[in-house]
């Protein structure tokens, strides 16, 4: 078999010129229809009966009742609670049965419209709705030539770069990868400007700290004005506990801040059966429940009206190693169950339930993992599903190749999801008639009427003859995926953006810098 070939990177590829083999790439091309966000035409996957879901939120109510959450160091939150009326003993607060869902369902909206910086892609978060998102907060990076290595700044642009350029992925990312060659206190103004000036998707807010936060609310306000931003949801934020049954001060002080100012947050329950939460799908799927509306209601009370979204990722943990697990049966009906269950509180359902994997490059392992997961999110009715491309190693790391691959995954699902073509040309009688018995379509005026945009076509997968893929190198989807990613790279145009906006981006990015290593 011919060695594998790994094509290297060139900034500035060369142009396919016509004739030859380079028209037939051209013609190759991948159709990749761009859409802001997908709509659901198919009824959802539910996999428990009314008994089973209401059990659940019985067993949840229970949860916050008799054991109560811990909310640490943070006073005030602890005063909205006892004002609301939940009993606040120390840190511990407990909550009527009944009371965080009725304090949820008076005022937190079903669905929101989060804005872009070009309005085209606006996302809709809510009914039947689905929108894919980049991985994130992976402190690695990984590709087949430089293997796994510590992420940085001219990584984390390059794979927003890709993820702007992915057709199917609908929303920027904060942090694909970490920026370990920028101190932590800055990372987050670099990432919020490449997020506005390097895409012109969705955006995700950065939570790490209350400066972060305040700091993509001032960019943001500088994108969108701050009238605008102040009746419009323009950042997405997501706040984690930290489970079993604690919110600690970082991600309260987040909450607060994106709440008040109406901007949307996402309070997810990370809940890996067998460490975080108990062993059985049931039990984990009851604290988790029980941590989420802990913090939803904080979000209603603190700002009625304010969007959120409800996560809904249940995993497991290997009870031979203790490390987490991905793809599991145990983790796709957790995930389909969670789904259900935000449905009926009336929230908008969020996962970190895309391509995830605890494999450690994008090997058939990988695949499986995340093709699993992905559809389990997918056909369970999750309406925001993070790190639907690009996760590896447990979220350790954020490969490149894998980016490539796993898109194919989420175009082949909005491929899915479009309705079916029942027009007389969908139904083609008139190609039946002319082609008649014991012939062929490929010539008749239907099929070339339509071949260049019927039928979904990959990015990656090769279904070519094994002589043809031999004589192309023999090269593995990772290999293609490798050359994909490089060309995207070569090709990619930052979108435009107003000169005074991006200026005034700049301006307080590189301030904010200064007065951070000035220790002001």
């Amino acid at each position: 078999m011919p060695e594998k070939m790994i094509v290297p990177f060139l900034p500035k590829p060369r142009r396919l010129h016509g004739g030859g083999r380079a028209a037939k790439l051209a013609r190759a091309r991948p159709v990749q229809p761009r859409a802001p966000y997908i709509v659901r035409n198919f009824p959802i996957m539910r996999i428990l009966d009314e008994e089973g879901l209401q059990l659940i939120e019985r067993n949840a109510d229970t949860i916050l009742q008799e054991v109560g959450m811990e909310f640490r160091g943070d006073p005030e939150v602890l005063d909205i609670f006892r004002a609301a009326g939940a009993d606040v003993q120390g840190e511990r607060v407990r909550f009527e049965r009944g009371m965080c869902r009725k304090i949820i369902q008076a005022s937190a909206p079903r669905a929101f419209d989060q804005r872009a910086r070009n309005r085209a892609n606006d996302i809709h978060i809510g009914g039947a709705s689905a929108v894919f998102t980049p991985a994130g907060g992976a402190p690695f990076v990984h590709d087949i030539e430089r293997g796994r290595r510590y992420g940085s700044h001219e990584d984390y642009l390059n794979l927003l770069k890709i993820a702007q350029t992915l057709p199917c992925i609908h929303t920027a990312s904060g942090g694909i990868c970490e920026l370990v060659d920028v101190p932590v206190p800055q990372r987050h103004l670099h990432t919020v400007y490449a997020q506005f000036r390097y895409t012109d998707r969705a955006i995700k807010g950065v939570v790490r700290s209350p400066q972060a936060a305040i700091d993509t609310l001032e960019m943001a306000k500088l994108v969108f004005g701050d009238e605008f931003l102040q009746s419009n949801c323009c950042i997405y934020s997501g706040v984690n506990t930290n489970s079993p049954l604690v919110f600690d001060v970082t991600m309260m002080a987040a909450l607060k801040i994106y709440a008040r100012h109406r901007q949307a947050v996402l309070v997810s329950a990370y809940v890996l059966g067998g460490a975080m939460g108990p062993l059985g799908v049931a039990g984990s799927l009851s604290q988790q429940l029980a941590e989420t509306l802990g913090g939803l209601a904080l979000i209603q009370l603190i700002s009625p009206g304010a969007p959120c979204a409800m996560g809904c990722f249940i995993g497991t943990v290997s009870m031979q190693t203790g490390a987490p697990a991905f793809g599991t049966p145990e983790s796709l009906r957790g995930i389909t169950i969670a789904a259900e269950l935000a449905r009926r509180l009336g929230v908008p359902a969020s996962c970190a339930g895309g391509a995830v994997t605890a494999s450690k490059i994008p090997d058939a392992q990988a695949a499986t993992e995340s093709a699993l997961t992905l559809q389990a999110s997918f056909f369970a009715g999750i309406n925001y599903i993070s790190h639907a491309v690009g996760w590896l190693e447990g979220g350790l790391s954020a490969g490149y190749e894998k980016m490539i691959i796993d898109a194919d995954l989420c175009s082949a699902l909005q491929g899915f999801a479009q309705p079916l073509d029942v027009s007389e040309d969908g139904q083609a009688l008139d190609a039946v008639r002319e082609v008649g018995p014991g012939s062929h379509y490929l010539g008749c005026a239907n099929t070339q009427r339509n071949f260049e945009t019927a039928h979904w076509r990959p990015l990656v997968a090769d279904s070519g003859t094994y002589e043809q893929w031999q004589a192309e190198g023999g090269r593995d989807a990772a290999v293609r995926a490798n050359a994909i990613w490089k060309k995207m790279l070569g090709e990619y145009e930052a979108p435009p953006i107003d000169p005074g906006v991006d200026e005034a981006l700049r301006t307080y990015r590189d301030r904010r810098l200064r007065e951070i290593q000035g220790g002001t």
